[in-house]
């Protein structure tokens, strides 16, 4: 008996339960036959056109992707426009499309965990906590020892996937810093979490000049840590190979390969 979309639909909704989602969230299935069958999946963070040609190219029956493609509301499919573009491609090709978001962040294996994961952080707890133990929005924890924020941001530069903007940083190379919470993609809605101001430096993305600014005026006053901001794609690519084993641990006889392709939206920058 082959496997279908819609069993890849319970697989997914069963390691990332839509019950983690945010209220404002569209994951789930967006498009597809429930009941076609499925024997390869290609993982991106984003569906976009380079992603969607992928997926049609290597022959792909479902592309699964972090961020929900219709997360806002459209009122056109049209193949001239980008969403349209996107959706035209994947349905031609027999290629479904589903979204695992908010609801693969909270997880204990979500995108923030897996960071921290790698950074290599001690006694690891959610920023915001979630419905059940150990889940929720963020992670923060403890380094094994002590090092310098400089060193910490030459740390990342060499675990997250290369991108036009690097790594920013606001605070003193030479500042110690021994807790971290760290925020896969946007999360400067947690700016003013108890957990985040407590840490020694906060690590997120799409960090804005006044919500930054003021933090870092805080920070200088002594009530806040130093800010890490990165790219949101990277902070978020890094969790698309461990879901890719936990697929191909639910799905076996199925083939889960994960996008190389950055589809971060800056190509250069010019240093002055």
């Amino acid at each position: 008996m082959s496997i279908t979309v819609a069993d890849v639909n319970t697989v997914v909704e069963g390691l990332w339960p839509m019950s983690g989602a945010e209220s404002w969230d569209a994951p789930g299935l967006i498009s597809g036959d429930p009941s076609a069958p499925v024997s390869s999946i290609l993982l991106a963070v984003d569906a976009v056109a380079q992603t969607a040609l992928e997926a049609v190219e290597l022959g792909a029956d479902l592309l699964l992707v972090h961020h929900p493609l219709l997360l806002r509301g459209v009122t056109s499919v049209a193949a001239d426009r980008y969403k349209g573009s996107v959706l035209s491609k994947l349905i031609k090709a027999d290629c479904a499309l589903i979204a695992a978001h908010t609801n693969a962040d909270v997880v204990e294996t979500g995108t923030s965990a897996v960071l921290a994961t790698l950074m290599g952080l001690d006694d690891v707890r959610p920023i915001e906590a979630g419905r059940s133990e150990g889940t929720g929005i963020g992670r923060v924890g403890r380094l094994a020892k002590p090092v310098t924020l400089g060193a910490l941001a030459g740390t990342l530069a060499s675990i997250l996937p290369a991108t036009a903007m690097g790594i920013r940083v606001s605070g003193g190379f030479d500042d110690i810093i021994e807790t971290v919470a760290v925020c896969g993609g946007a999360g400067d809605s947690y700016l003013g979490a108890a957990e985040v101001l407590a840490a020694d430096v906060y690590i997120t993305s799409d960090l804005r000049h006044h919500p930054a600014s003021e933090f870092r005026e805080n920070s200088l006053l002594g009530t806040g840590p130093a800010l890490i901001d990165v790219s949101h794609w990277a902070s978020e690519w890094l969790w698309l190979d461990v879901a890719a084993k936990q697929l191909r641990d639910a799905l076996p006889g199925v083939s889960v390969t994960v996008s190389e392709i950055r589809t971060d939206p800056w190509d250069f920058v010019v240093v002055q």
